[in-house]
């Protein structure tokens, strides 16, 4: 672990950051031009209802995958610390725990799933024309979930043992070969939807075979021994306690799919849940730079929390929320510059790009507060305290949006979805806002000298 120890403890911290940062955010792009691509070929070639049916499924898919990214995310943290303290043994039993737990969650619950399909598409939204290309893809989709799972987990790891761009990779992988074959299956193949399904079952096995050859015969210091992978409830409560918080804001945003998704089509129909497909579509990519500046920050600062060195964890923090505070203002006056063109990339359908346009630019109305609550829950994740994590990473969506989506729409109708976002947004903001100001090692926002 020397390389991490010289470059997470010593290097200058604006250099470090942007070489953990630039290669997660490069990753994040490349898998949303993915996302965005997928989506145009879909609008352009099978219709708004296969927008919809992807709109339906992608809650499905990521919930049972998250939990490759609950546990590398929570055993990341545990990860860091550990090589922080140097101990390498208690590494590799994390790292052997972590596969574990990932293979076998995922691959229970996709069975589960495989037995009640047409209920859980109709719980998340599923009905009416949506269900049969829903179903279609879902079918399709489900058997490669738990390859996108260890993929997720194995991104977090890569990421901890201090190669950005290795991690960087395994999101380009599926990316690439998503974009390869959407057309070849979809336009020449005139497959359809499940041409769509297709190309992202094999590109989610692909990312999974790239990290797996990164562990076996690539740079990495982790074993793939029984010893290491033996099950240890320590570790495993430990991994769990802080992988909760990923897990349990990823339940949230699958709760708020359900929510959202029938309140879009109680209010909207089905062209309302059209217009979500594109809009969701957008909201990780133009985001990505407050992503990866998020995902660099994390391992940086687990290590030198573990390492005890509380000024540079009070300097890192700082300079990332200016540094993503500073990019999301600069994406939100882009976005509601060029909302219209962005809109008319994917769809032709000229009531859907009306309906469209003023919702995003609702959608997005809060964007520069993005910064404070993505950083704050990352914050407390990293450091170990799982509860103050827990709050933030359900806010947003638990404590404002899902009631807000509730409430609103039965007074002023769709719009109502529209506008309880910026609120959702302006609220979490502030939540997160007080308490890192409560922190008892930083003084975060304010600028004060760390203490131990």
């Amino acid at each position: 672990m020397a390389n991490s120890k010289r470059s997470f403890g010593e290097e200058p911290l604006g250099e470090l950051l942007r070489k953990q940062a630039i290669p997660a955010a490069v990753g994040i792009l490349v898998m949303s031009i993915y996302g965005i691509v997928d989506t145009l070929y879909v609008g352009r070639y099978v219709g708004a209802m296969g927008i919809g049916a992807i709109t339906v499924n992608m809650p499905i898919t990521f919930l049972i995958s998250s939990i490759g990214m609950a546990i590398g995310i929570g055993g990341s943290s545990v990860l860091s610390r550990a090589m922080g303290e140097g101990s390498d043994g208690k590494v590799q039993r994390i790292f052997g725990n972590m596969l574990f737990l990932t293979l076998t969650l995922s691959l229970f619950f996709v069975v589960v799933a495989s037995f009640f399909q047409i209920p859980i598409l109709n719980l998340f939204g599923g009905k009416g024309e949506v269900l049969s290309p829903a179903l279609q893809y879902f079918r399709i989709l489900l058997p490669s979930v738990p390859a996108l799972a260890w993929a997720m987990m194995s991104n977090n790891v890569i990421r901890a043992e201090g190669h950005p761009r290795r991690a960087m990779y395994t999101m380009i992988v599926p990316a690439i070969l998503n974009l390869i074959l959407d057309p070849i299956f979809i336009v020449v193949f005139e497959m359809g939807i499940e041409g769509a399904a297709l190309a992202t079952t094999i590109s989610y096995f692909g990312s999974a075979l790239y990290t797996a050859s990164f562990f076996l015969w690539g740079p990495s210091e982790m074993s793939l021994t029984w010893s290491c992978i033996r099950p240890s409830k320590s570790i495993m409560t430990e991994i769990g306690k802080l992988g909760s918080v990923t897990m349990a804001r990823q339940g949230t945003i699958s709760v708020l799919s359900i929510v959202l998704n029938n309140s879009l089509f109680a209010f909207g129909g089905e062209m309302a849940l059209a217009s979500y497909g594109i809009i969701s579509r957008l909201l990780m990519f133009v985001n990505f730079p407050v992503l990866g500046i998020t995902q660099g920050y994390v391992p940086i600062l687990g290590y030198n929390y573990g390492a005890k060195f509380y000024e540079r964890v009070s300097q890192l923090s700082r300079l990332a929320f200016y540094w993503a505070t500073g990019i999301a203002c600069g994406i939100f006056i882009l976005l509601m510059i060029f909302t219209r063109p962005l809109v008319a990339l994917f769809t032709e359908d000229i009531a859907l790009i009306e309906r469209t346009v003023p919702a995003l630019r609702w959608v997005f109305a809060a964007n520069p507060f993005l910064a404070t609550s993505f950083l704050g829950s990352a914050y407390f994740q990293a450091i170990g305290q799982a509860r103050r994590a827990l709050i933030l990473g359900l806010s947003k969506q638990g404590f404002f949006l899902i009631p807000l989506i509730l409430i609103l729409p039965q007074v002023v109708g769709v719009d109502g979805i529209w506008w309880s976002f910026p609120i959702a947004d302006f609220g979490a903001a502030i939540l997160s806002w007080w308490l890192l100001s409560k922190n008892p090692y930083i003084g975060l926002w304010q600028g004060r000298k760390s203490s131990p």
